[in-house]
C-alpha cells in the first residue's frame, strides 16, 4: 500500500451540508476500496481561485491523506471528475525520502614536519615576463594617426 495526498476544490454555492455529504461520499469511497484515512483538512476553506473555473471564482479546498492500493487514485480521479460539484482535484503519491548523501568519510589529519627537517622553500621569482606573443598585440593596439 502506498500513501497519497489528494487535494479537491468543491463548489462554493454549494451549501454546508451538501459539502459534508460530499466530503464523507469521498472518505467512504476510500474506505470501501481497501484504503485507510490518515486525515481529512477542511482549514483551508472557501478561497478565492487563481483563475475563473466554469464561471466560479471560489471554491472550497479539501486535503485528504491516506494509504491505499494502487489502483484506488485512478477510481478516485474517476469518481471525482463525474461529480459536478468538484471543480478541481489532484492525487499524488507521497514518496518517502530516502538518504541520497553518503556520510562523509574521516579524513586522516595531516601531519607536520618537524621545522628542522623541512627542506628550504626558495623564493619565486618577482616578476614573470609576458611571452613575447602576448607582448606584441599591445604595442598594436596604440592609435594611429596616419591619415
Amino acid at each position: 500500500m502506498n500513501r497519497y495526498e489528494m487535494i479537491y476544490i468543491i463548489d462554493a454555492d454549494l451549501e454546508e451540508t451538501a459539502r459534508k455529504e460530499l466530503i464523507e461520499k469521498v472518505s467512504a469511497l476510500i474506505a470501501n476500496n481497501g484504503g485507510e484515512i490518515e486525515k481529512v483538512d477542511e482549514t483551508w476553506g472557501k478561497r478565492k481561485l487563481a483563475y475563473a473555473i466554469d464561471y466560479k471564482t471560489e471554491g472550497w479546498y479539501v486535503l485528504v491523506t491516506f494509504t491505499a492500493p494502487v489502483d484506488l487514485p485512478r477510481e478516485l480521479e474517476r469518481n471525482l471528475q463525474i461529480n459536478e460539484n468538484v471543480l478541481r482535484y489532484l492525487v499524488i503519491k507521497l514518496v518517502e525520502k530516502k538518504h541520497s548523501v553518503k556520510p562523509r568519510a574521516e579524513r586522516p589529519a595531516p601531519v607536520a614536519a618537524p621545522a628542522e627537517e623541512a627542506a628550504p622553500v626558495e623564493a619565486a621569482p618577482a616578476a614573470v615576463e609576458a611571452p613575447a606573443e602576448e607582448a606584441a598585440p599591445a604595442a598594436e593596439e596604440a592609435p594611429a594617426d596616419a591619415e
